[in-house]
């Protein structure tokens, strides 16, 4: 007979479901009001309440969204784009690709962590590409959360039932106990993504993307110097990389004069400037790559000093802003702020000519390169507005070593059992403030603060499942539906049941709850329990069905552009891959 508390959270927990695929209301807000209803019921204590922000857990989501934002800001990951990525490859391809890099990761390391070291390339690539971002980070989720099934250390469902197995059988599993299975399933999943699975996923409507979202291209300049690496390379070899970059050379100054006639054979020389057109972001890509420099903002532009913490910005100049009728160089944008004026378009169009000698007019719009530090002062004297979402933190490819060598530190660690995961990532945190890949004061603003939310608020309900019973009503009643059956029978049962919880609890509490579960199946049905017990742990690794099943589905919720129902769309069919899939593999290798 269920009781109150246990009919109350099942029912919490159906209309929370139905609330989330329905996707009027925002997830966030969704498992919230779920938490204060179950409070209020006294399903959840109160001083529980609020656990679920301090679980590991929810840390490590936040402290992955820092650590790649440190690698994204040293330039490692433009560099790992422009080694991995091409234009020419199809989607498919690149799936392929990325997909099997991932999951062979991801055996080595935490499916996190190799998640959190290929979402950002990922997210450039597709940039580069013109298609959004959720294409392909859905499949790169799914292929690492695969992956993590290969090896003992490479999910914790497999650590879990290792460490069961040790209790019950005095045994744990070896280091590629779990390869058989694990591989098969993977290479069959990542298949199925790459060719099929991809295809499935919801996309916004292409009408919704057009003109307006497209980055605004500026006429700017960049100027070599001995450290560049363009120096000493042709007009027409450095064409080739700009073009990569998704920018156009389309000019060459050298000693304050204008070059004309072809530029394809001349030989840059520390001291040129390039005229380049380019978005923000495809700029400062490309200014990294070739290690050029920024200018200086001065009519006769020189290199600018490397300075930590700053951005480039596009403002808009609306009317009867102070700055309206000056020029830059007038207004003190260099000499007070400390500030260059990077590109500038009028009426549509991107002016070229002189810019720190333009006088400013109402419509204007600018791209300013700002110290960090003095943007807030600079905008409110110019008057001038910041366009929403058009500041991009200028790359400090000098720190690029330095976060790649601390976030590699952090996964050996954790890899090697000396730190847990949220501790790790911890130090890599401090470490990047401490050496200069982050300020300080833009740490929070890296963190998907409604991920956040819904995993602090989800994770006291699933401990109130499980501490009111109700998991355990769910294990008895799956133990009576499947007397009388062949063993196999008991097997799927058990596995579909296992994923089906993974998807709405942790998969860590899932695993604790399912591996007695299995122990007890095989027991009644007089076979040995490791295929019970491999199943408990691919299933509760395989949660494809919604954001909360699995920390990677939740990292890719927000930069995906995804909402809650969308992952089913995906992730169903693949479920029904694993567990076509994983059934056989089970009874071959582990004979019951």
């Amino acid at each position: 007979m269920m009781s109150f508390p246990q009919a109350a959270l099942f029912a919490i927990f159906a209309g929370m479901m139905v609330l989330m695929f329905w996707g009027r209301w925002r997830h966030d807000l969704v498992a919230f009001a779920g938490l204060m209803a179950a409070v209020l019921m006294g399903l959840v204590p109160a001083g529980q309440a609020f656990s679920g922000f301090g679980n590991p857990a929810t840390m490590i989501v936040a402290l992955v969204l820092i650590a790649t934002a440190g690698l994204t800001r040293s330039g490692a990951v433009s560099w790992l784009t422009r080694k991995l990525t091409s234009d020419s490859r199809s989607v498919t391809r690149h799936i392929l690709i990325f997909g099997g890099a991932g999951g062979l990761m991801s055996g080595f390391m935490n499916n996190i962590a190799a998640l959190a070291m290929l979402m950002p390339i990922d997210l450039q690539a597709a940039r580069k590409a013109g298609r959004p971002a959720g294409m392909t980070l859905m499949p790169l989720a799914f292929a690492t959360i695969l992956g993590g099934m290969l090896t003992l250390i490479g999910t914790p469902p497999n650590l879990i039932v290792s460490g069961y197995r040790a209790q019950v059988l005095g045994e744990p599993y070896r280091m590629f106990d779990f390869l058989p299975v694990g591989a098969a399933v993977a290479l069959a999943g990542i298949i199925f993504i790459a060719f099929l699975g991809w295809r499935l996923i919801a996309l916004p409507n292409p009408a919704q993307n057009g003109k307006a979202d497209q980055p605004r291209r500026y006429i700017a300049r960049l100027v070599v110097t001995e450290a560049s690496t363009a120096n000493g390379q042709t007009i027409a070899e450095l064409r080739e990389i700009a073009a990569k970059a998704e920018t156009r050379i389309s000019g060459l100054s050298r000693h304050g004069h204008l070059l004309a006639g072809s530029l394809n054979d001349m030989v840059l020389a520390p001291g040129d400037v390039l005229l380049l057109r380019a978005d923000p972001s495809a700029l400062d890509d490309f200014r990294a790559a070739s290690k050029l420099a920024f200018p200086d903002g001065r009519v006769e532009p020189r290199a600018r000093k490397d300075s930590e913490g700053q951005s480039l910005i596009e403002c808009l100049v609306p009317a009867g802003a102070p700055v309206i009728g000056k020029t830059m160089q007038s207004f003190g944008l260099v000499n007070r702020y400390d500030s260059v004026l990077v590109g500038m378009r009028r009426r549509g169009i991107a002016l070229r000519d002189a810019l720190p000698r333009q006088e400013i007019a109402a419509g204007d719009l600018l791209l300013l390169l700002v110290p960090d530090s003095r943007s807030a002062e600079l905008l409110a004297a110019a008057g001038v507005i910041r366009l929403d979402g058009a500041s991009l933190p200028v790359l400090r490819e000098g720190h690029m070593v330095t976060a790649v060598l601390l976030f590699a530190l952090a996964v050996m660690a954790t890899s090697l059992g000396v730190v847990t995961m949220p501790i790790a990532l911890g130090c890599v945190v401090i470490g990047y403030v401490l050496t200069g890949v982050l300020q300080i004061h833009e740490l929070y603003d890296h963190v998907d603060w409604p991920v956040i939310v819904l995993l602090g608020s989800m994770i006291p309900l699933g401990m109130a499942l499980d501490q009111t019973g109700g998991t355990s009503l769910i294990a008895s009643a799956l133990a009576s539906l499947t007397a009388g059956f062949p063993p196999w029978v008991g097997l799927l049962l058990l596995m579909a049941a296992t994923m089906l919880l993974s998807d709405v609890l942790n998969n860590n509490a899932t695993t604790i709850v399912a591996a007695p579960v299995g122990i007890r199946l095989a027991e009644q049905m007089d076979v040995q329990p490791d295929a019970f017990l491999m199943g408990v742990a691919v299933s509760a690794a395989c949660a494809f069905l919604t954001p909360i099943g699995h920390q990677n589905n939740t990292l890719i919720l927000g930069p995906g552009n995804y909402r809650f129902g969308d992952y089913w769309r995906m992730g169903l069919p693949l479920e029904v891959i694993v567990l076509a899939v994983s059934v056989p593999m089970l009874l071959l290798v582990w004979p019951l």
